[in-house]
């Protein structure tokens, strides 16, 4: 049997898939024509995709209090969203091939303002609720993304990687530094501080709708190029070694990430410091993270191998997590600045991998489809097991040993995600 013939086997229409209509070409011609409108889109969706997460973090402690919450139940505060960035992944592929990519991301946007709004309502049933809608609306953007990027700058898929994933961190450095700023400015309300990011994923839904109104042009078969296929066709990733590579190390970095946004400024604060140093010191860690974030992938796109910088990657976050074992306080800006450059630079690094791993667009929107569920899933873990062996220790030292572990098993998985093949 021919290639094509089992292509047509394996996804029904695939030749229409890669093949656009003439008004889908057109409308296509007519969205790169103006690169503005389609970056600005880009840009505002990314910054959405930490923001409502990272806007947590500062205001644990009060959330825990108003709530009456323990260690282990504050961390699915934000360990809920997590799980569901993974969850959320799973129905991704189904809604981009029914409704189109373009439609599904703007309704990412509106559910991501609907689920902050829930998230602040007086009752530990709509915080948790409302973070189930947050951690669904934000994988479907990190599904879909990727997808987007290979399919409509296919030869600069490195670079754009780079200002969506820098954007992202932007977005939750701005978030992070404003939460206890922006509570102290409400009145010492958690729920004001919380809710007010909403507005910014309604703006960014109003900057996508001149996406959804050209992909309307489009055929539904050639929309569905940028839609993750995990069936049909999509069952090769999935029994793909290095998928699987790529996944794990996208897995365990977003890992080792949850718990710094779940509990790094709580082990500050356990450690004497003032709950706005705290914040503004976890602040500074994701702003470093910008750098890491845009530098490593334009890196990664001109190396055939990518191993020089799973290296240099996984060593800085060790090295950061080690010294918030042994100086927590007196080094907390040292170990924060190390860490965010580690940090933006492994989720730069991954989502990069992702691209480049693939041959085209398809497998690249499979592949994030596969790194996103199961990595997420794997990194909801964090942020619970940490919680929960603090609780059981009274401390930090173990919790953070644990992740040193977890540092040494993605510089594994890593150093062959990096080899020059493609799945």
């Amino acid at each position: 049997m021919s290639r094509p013939d089992a292509d047509r086997l394996l996804l029904p229409d695939a030749e229409a898939d890669v093949r656009p209509s003439p008004q889908g070409a057109a409308a296509r011609r007519a969205l790169l024509a103006h690169p503005v409108v389609l970056l600005v889109g880009i840009v505002l969706a990314s910054v959405n995709m930490r923001a409502a997460l990272a806007s947590v973090s500062p205001l644990v402690s009060e959330i825990s209090q108003s709530f009456g919450l323990s260690s282990t139940a504050s961390s699915l505060v934000t360990s809920v969203p997590v799980l569901f960035l993974g969850l959320g992944a799973l129905v991704a592929p189904w809604l981009a091939r029914r409704f189109g990519s373009e439609p599904v991301l703007l309704f990412a946007l509106l559910l991501l303002a609907v689920g902050i709004l829930v998230r602040v309502a007086p009752s530990a049933v709509a915080l948790y609720g409302g973070g189930v809608l947050v951690g669904t609306a934000i994988a479907l953007l990190n599904v879909l993304m990727p997808g987007l990027i290979k399919r409509d700058f296919p030869d600069r898929a490195a670079s754009m990687t780079s200002v969506y994933t820098g954007a992202m961190i932007a977005g939750a450095t701005v978030v992070a530094a404003s939460s206890v700023p922006l509570e102290k400015a409400f009145g010492g309300s958690w729920e004001a501080s919380l809710a007010v990011w909403s507005l910014l994923a309604v703006l960014a839904a109003v900057a996508w709708l001149p996406q959804v109104l050209i992909a309307r042009g489009r055929t539904g078969h050639e929309v569905r190029v940028a839609a993750p296929a995990l069936s049909g066709a999509g069952r090769s990733v999935w029994r793909s070694a290095l998928a699987w590579q790529v996944t794990l190390f996208m897995g365990l970095q977003s890992l080792w990430s949850y718990v710094l946004i779940a509990w790094m400024p709580t082990i500050f604060t356990d450690h004497g410091m003032s709950r706005s140093t705290a914040g503004v010191i976890f602040a500074f860690n994701n702003l470093i993270q910008v750098a890491g974030a845009f530098g490593v992938p334009l890196l990664a796109g001109r190396m055939r191998s990518q191993r020089p910088l799973i290296v240099l990657v996984t060593s800085l976050v060790a090295a950061g997590y080690a010294g918030l074992m042994v100086a927590p306080v007196s080094g907390a800006w040292l170990w924060s600045g190390v860490l965010g450059i580690g940090q933006g630079g492994a989720v730069g690094l991954a989502l990069t991998l992702i691209v480049l791993r693939s041959g085209d667009a398809r497998t690249a929107a499979r592949l994030s489809g596969m790194a996103q569920t199961v990595g997420y899933l794997l990194a909801a873990v964090g942020p619970i097991t940490a919680g929960a062996v603090h609780q059981a220790t009274g401390g930090w030292t173990v919790p953070i040993g644990l992740v040193l572990c977890v540092c040494a098993a993605a510089l594994t998985v890593g150093l062959f995600a990096a080899r020059d093949r493609t799945v």
